[in-house]
């Protein structure tokens, strides 16, 4: 489920819809967490679907560490990918604002924390990376888990409107990581190999 302070608006031409803060999150906000409505689908569920199906999924799903197709069953499928995002996926099943976001902001994720199958090449963005590619989880994981360490060093003293949703076993281990009594998991655990297929 997305952060309840969230509403999907029309961005642009070039990237459609979008996901916007409706009042400002703080770094350290819990904006997502896969709830018991959101769909996982093994690839082999895929393959028997029709074509039109799986272009959809293709659009709207990442992969988990196991490879499976997760579809998000409210406005969080339309976030939509930023070099410099202000959200970012973690081993805990939840995503979190790392840094603040401001009503009127878009919510942005780096898709190279999906699992991608095929490199692509989104709007130009200042910065270094030009191109998400399949393996940026093996290349790119200490960047991300710097910024979610600092962020989980937020997480609480933030409201967490999604807290219900998040596990008490999650909770706890990110209150230990936040306060330096436990560690914090790195994103480079959610990466899916081929070889694991099977």
């Amino acid at each position: 489920m997305i952060h309840p302070d969230t509403e999907l608006r029309f961005i642009s031409e070039a990237i459609g819809n979008g996901v916007v803060a409706t009042r400002p999150i703080p770094r350290g906000t819990i904006t997502w967490v896969q709830d018991r409505l959101d769909r996982t689908y093994p690839v082999e569920e895929l393959a028997s679907f029709p074509v039109l199906l799986r272009e959809v999924l293709d659009k709207y799903c990442y992969r988990n560490r196991q490879g499976h197709y997760v579809f998000c069953w409210d406005h969080a499928r339309f976030m939509n990918h930023s070099f410099d995002s202000n959200c970012l996926l973690t081993p805990y099943g939840l995503e979190i604002a790392v840094r603040d976001i401001a009503a009127g902001e878009e919510l942005t994720n780096d898709y190279g924390c999906f699992n991608i199958i095929e490199p692509f090449r989104p709007c130009e963005e200042e910065g270094g990376r030009e191109i998400v590619e399949p393996d940026d989880l093996s290349r790119c994981h200490d960047v991300w888990d710097g910024k979610i360490r600092r962020a989980v060093e937020d997480f609480p003293g933030v409201a967490q409107p999604l807290g219900s949703l998040v596990s008490s076993a999650v909770w706890q281990e990110l209150e230990a990581a936040a306060t330096g009594r436990g560690p914090l998991a790195s994103v480079r655990t959610m990466l899916f190999c081929e070889t694991q297929e099977g």
